[in-house]
């Protein structure tokens, strides 16, 4: 493993990046550096990726103290004082340097396999940049902060104790069926106490988005967003072949499972607390207590799956690159962070002793194998990938270890979990689809009210949720999408899990039929970072880019295949 920060005469060892006044003579400098060869240019292009690494990390540190720490004010404000004050110079000079290096006239000289993906998306990038819109991002961003802050402080209050949200999910798997409904009310009751706020902050949100998209001069916030995530392989077109797909092959298959659910439970109607307990009345699946026994098992089954995988896997064991266990005051969800200067991924989730815990530790793992394995990418804008292969990278890894899930369970409850989670990722792409299909109307029509966005929600987690009877909660289904972060804080990023899903479905495909040349294939892939378009980086691991009603018919027959093979 090489040493980083590498050496680098235009990056001092001892620059403070979350400081402008130090960041700025460094970007000011590549800004006058005279381009006079395709060479100066590679030149400028390693220099700055170097800085755009360095300031990127310190950005990446205070967010990360942030999340960990919401209910800390101080740290809460040295992050919005780097959003406000450091994050709209660096968007100018990053806007500036692209400039500068695509109106170079040496840049049809670079070797276009090696440099075509950075320069196309460099383009793209100064076409859309608007100096008009820097304000308005970054009050977006403060605006996504208050959204942080509210779900961090959510408590539930719940037969005389306090819990987080993730540790309320731990009495969705309770066999008393009162205890689940008495706990699944508690939680969304109090999700909706805030609906106010909420529907309050998304309101600014979308004014906001679509100003910057007329800024942009583009059609909507739908058009802005798909250049400005650099969508050069697929359109809106695409978005809605695949919600056509999950129609017609994976809802059928949902309500299918939810009929033999009801049925084995012995209920008149499916509530939506019946859906996470075990049809059998077998105890919660609890496989570990605490965070060391989490790391533990995950180590060992990387360990089998791959000894280069359990390698890198343990290298996150040390120093700080892992904060687990759910507590008071800490953000919501999970994500892997990556350290651009120094290489070294952090990894952020709440864990509360659960079965999906474990499978987020191996997803979030997976984006920190993908993160490693590119780690010697001179170019830090190709240490990152498209975020439709990025998560083939973590998806995949969920689904690979389906075989060495022993390592947290028995035999019997290994089996459980496995279908648990080929049932979750039939239910997880319809999901996809109804967020991503609530975003398009969201954007589409800016001009939308509070009603009307519910009604939107309201007709698509008809068409595409589980057939499941919500009387007497009618108001809190329809505020049900407050619940997903990504809409708030990273728009349009969703569609990506079920372009991503597919892909690790047919990796695991592979899999099944050959283990060594599925990792090989995984290991190659990864290697590239983002180096390549999309359906380069998806041929390189031999999987389709494809997202259509066709290959999800075939995928979901390996899928009912082994289910079959697994007990109910």
């Amino acid at each position: 493993m090489s040493q980083y920060p590498p050496p680098n005469d235009h990056v001092p060892a001892t620059l403070d990046a979350t400081k402008w006044e130090e960041l700025e003579p460094l970007y000011a400098g590549l800004l006058e550096r005279p381009l006079k060869c395709a060479g100066c240019l590679e030149s400028l292009l390693l220099d700055r990726s170097e800085l755009d690494a360095a300031a990127s990390e310190s950005g990446a540190t205070l967010y990360i103290d942030m999340t960990c720490h919401t209910d800390d004010e101080s740290i809460t404000s040295r992050y919005l004082q780097h959003v406000r004050e450091v994050q709209p110079h660096l968007k100018e000079a990053g806007f500036k340097l692209d400039r500068h290096v695509v109106q170079c006239p040496h840049v049809d000289d670079l070797d276009q396999d090696r440099y075509g993906v950075l320069i196309r998306n460099m383009e793209a990038d100064v076409n859309l940049f608007r100096e008009e819109n820097i304000p308005l991002q970054t009050e977006e961003t403060e605006l996504g902060t208050k959204y942080d802050e509210i779900c961090g402080a959510m408590e539930v209050e719940f037969r005389g104790e306090e819990y987080t949200m993730p540790q309320m999910g731990r009495f969705m798997q309770d066999n008393d069926r009162e205890v689940r409904s008495e706990a699944w009310a508690a939680t969304i009751n109090r999700r909706y106490q805030e609906h106010e706020a909420i529907d309050g902050i998304f309101d600014e949100m979308v004014k906001l988005r679509a100003k910057m998209a007329s800024n942009a001069d583009c059609e909507d916030y739908r058009d802005y967003m798909f250049k400005a995530m650099h969508r050069f392989d697929y359109g809106p077109a695409d978005c809605e072949a695949f919600h056509q797909g999950v129609e017609k092959v994976c809802v059928p298959l949902q309500h299918e499972m939810n009929r033999q659910r009801q049925a084995e439970l012995g209920v008149d109607t499916l509530r939506p607390w019946d859906l996470e307990v075990d049809v059998k009345g077998r105890s919660p699946l609890l496989p570990f207590n605490g965070s060391d026994e989490l790391v533990a098992g995950t180590s060992a089954i990387f360990h089998s799956m791959d000894p280069d995988l359990g390698s890198l896997f343990d290298r996150l064991k040390g120093g700080d690159c892992l904060d687990l266990e759910t507590r008071k005051g800490k953000a919501p969800g999970g994500y892997q962070y990556n350290r651009d200067r120094k290489r070294v991924p952090f990894i952020f989730m709440n864990a509360a002793g659960l079965q999906r815990d474990v499978e987020t530790m191996i997803h979030e793992a997976g984006h920190a194998f993908h993160s490693m394995l590119s780690e010697d990418e001179p170019l830090v804008a190709y240490r990152h990938a498209p975020i439709e292969f990025a998560e083939v990278a973590s998806m995949s890894m969920e689904l690979l270890a389906h075989p060495y899930l022993e390592k947290f369970y028995s035999k019997e409850e290994a089996d459980r979990a496995r279908r648990q989670h080929l049932e979750g990722v039939i239910s997880t792409l319809a999901w996809v689809a109804t967020i991503d299909a609530h975003q398009h109307c969201i954007y589409t029509h800016p001009d939308h009210t509070r009603d009307q966005r519910d009604i939107y929600w309201l007709e698509l987690h008809a068409r595409f949720g589980p057939d499941v009877d919500w009387s007497g909660f009618e108001e809190q289904r329809a505020k049900f999408w407050h619940k997903q972060l990504h809409i708030f804080n990273v728009p349009f990023y969703y569609i990506e899990y079920g372009i991503a899903q597919l892909g690790a479905l047919q990796l695991w495909s592979q899999y099944r039929r050959d283990p060594k040349k599925a990792i090989a294939n995984y290991r190659r892939a990864m290697t590239l970072g983002g180096s390549q378009p999309l359906p380069k980086l998806f041929e390189a691991a031999e999987l389709q880019f494809d997202f259509g009603p066709g290959i999800m018919e075939l995928l979901m027959q390996d899928v009912q295949e082994a289910m079959a093979e697994l007990p109910a």
